[in-house]
């Protein structure tokens, strides 16, 4: 059942919404809750917090209870997951934060977060192989209560962790030099299946964010820090690059600035928005699209589907040019350009854009323009050169 009209989603100003349930509050007070339709975005009734006191019973806690009860229930919670840290490590873990950044690390490394756990496992952070123990036996439990143990990617991560952590504290350890990053497979999404998720979008936000994805084949949070100042005509700079990225450039097409052009501008970025929303919104638009298409692929794209797509799309038209598909992809280094390498596909015929040139002026545009000669003919004495390439793509 459809909410009001007047009532509008705070994330993106929708008055589209379904009611999800209610927030049940002491004094048998509760708020209704809705989610919105578009972004998925879950919100209480504005209408229902401006209640008076006096409508609320006596048996109400006060604002500090409240708060001395929410930090039981959070050590209620975490009871079975993680034991509670000694005071004095919890001193050496604020320490650590901070010298994460004065060291200049990078402000979302995971470094903290994982000494923590070993922490939480019980290990003593001033005694290396203790530690090296924990990392070796650290579970954790999923939502349905299973346990999981660390892949040996996370492993090898935290023992980087736990060395910058030596470092801060003097202390020589011997790194355990067992534990090697796994290769994950590069899946390349096809085409069809990503303009057919675009196309599904009721959203003017997620299909203007899903179709810069795939002009700029940028990182997902890239576009997220994408600000409209950064776009100046059919040109999009990436001013804000993620780790081991440089910044760039590209150009863009008329109907991408259509479509953020369509935007509502209320704030310096063009997605005001989290990673988590949108993902959500995505999870909610593909699970939809598949079962409307009838097309289960659907639900295997995510975000980083449409920047490996471009970047083994690259792969191939450069005929496998490392440094043409590192500089396009804005790869530090080359040794992140080498996966899409590896996963060179053959393009099928519906995947080329096709022309025919008859004059020597009509070849030297073509050639400019970064089209390939496939084939020639002479037909009534007339002879034509067939010239194609790759949809989307322009790279010379």
């Amino acid at each position: 059942m459809e909410a009001q009209t007047a009532l509008k989603c705070p994330e993106c100003c929708s008055n589209v919404a379904d009611k999800a349930g209610f927030r049940y509050l002491e004094g048998n007070f509760n708020i209704q809750r809705f989610k919105c339709k578009k972004c998925g975005f879950r919100f209480s009734d504005p209408t229902a917090l401006n209640v008076k006191d006096t409508d609320r019973t006596s048996s109400q806690i006060s604002a500090d209870e409240a708060k001395n009860l929410v930090s039981a229930q959070k050590t209620k919670t975490c009871a079975g997951n993680e034991r509670p840290i000694p005071h004095e490590t919890r001193g050496l873990l604020v320490k650590f934060i901070s010298y994460l950044e004065r060291a200049g690390y990078y402000e979302k490394s995971s470094y903290y977060d994982l000494v923590r756990s070993v922490a939480s496992d019980g290990a003593n952070l001033l005694d290396p192989e203790n530690v090296k123990t924990k990392i070796a036996q650290h579970t954790y439990k999923f939502k349905n209560g299973r346990e999981g143990k660390w892949k040996e990617s996370t492993k090898l991560l935290t023992v980087q962790a736990s060395d910058v952590f030596c470092t801060m504290e003097g202390i020589t350890w011997t790194k355990p030099t067992n534990y090697k990053p796994q290769e994950t497979p590069l899946i390349v999404a096809d085409e069809k299946d990503l303009d057919a998720l675009i196309a599904s979008s009721q959203s003017k936000r997620m299909t203007a964010y899903l179709q810069c994805l795939k002009e700029t084949y940028c990182d997902p949070g890239e576009i997220l820090a994408l600000e409209w100042r950064e776009i100046k005509g059919n040109i999009m700079s990436i001013a804000h690059p993620c780790k081991r990225h440089r910044s760039g450039q590209y150009e863009v097409s008329n109907q991408l600035i259509q479509m953020l052009n369509r935007l509502k501008k209320k704030d310096r970025r063009v997605f005001p928005t989290t990673y988590e929303v949108m993902y959500q919104c995505l999870f909610a638009l593909r699970k939809k699209a598949a079962r409307k298409l009838q097309n289960p692929t659907l639900l295997d794209i995510n975000f980083k589907s449409f920047r490996h797509w471009g970047g083994s799309m690259l792969a191939h038209y450069t005929k496998g040019n490392v440094l043409k598909v590192q500089n396009a992809l804005r790869h530090k280094s080359v040794l992140n350009t080498m996966k899409y390498i590896h996963s060179i596909q053959n393009l099928r015929e519906d995947d080329f854009e096709e022309t025919v040139a008859t004059t020597p002026e009509e070849v030297r545009k073509l050639g400019k323009a970064g089209w390939n000669q496939y084939s020639e003919m002479t037909f009534n004495g007339t002879q034509m050169l067939f010239f194609r390439k790759p949809k989307h793509f322009g790279v010379t």
